[in-house]
């Protein structure tokens, strides 16, 4: 073991990342980090820490556990994460894409919803006069 490592304590890492203890132990469940033991306590190291900002990045851009899981997975394939960079940008293109379509169908919803709004208004106004 290194005696230059350093460990966090589970209170650290929530405070650092603004997660719950329970979210870490959630994603300590779902293999995502895996800290170690020294009985019942959790000590977590740089690489979770790293593997953490990765989850909670891939959670806000809308990315399932699953891809998460497989995105982390490949920076252990040894080829100096190209096959993870390569595939994390191919999965960030996707989602861009995903996100730019459903953009166009909020768009296109407003403003239906905002010309049946004119037309109601007209209607009452009609009623008013």
């Amino acid at each position: 073991m290194d005696a230059e490592r350093r460990y966090y304590s589970i209170g650290e890492m929530c405070d650092a990342f603004g997660v719950t203890a329970r979210a870490l132990r959630f994603y300590e469940d779902e293999e995502l980090i895996s800290p170690e033991r020294r009985g019942t306590t959790r000590l977590y190291t740089e690489r979770d820490r790293a593997r953490l900002i990765w989850i909670l990045r891939g959670k806000r851009v809308g990315f399932s556990l699953n891809d998460i899981r497989e995105l982390l997975d490949l920076y252990d394939v040894g080829d100096q994460r190209h096959t993870q960079i390569l595939t994390t940008l191919e999965r960030c293109r996707d989602r861009i894409a995903t996100l730019h379509r459903q953009k166009h169908d909020i768009d296109t919803t407003i403003a239906e919803l905002e010309e049946f709004c004119a037309v109601l208004d007209g209607r009452l106004n009609e009623k008013d006069s």
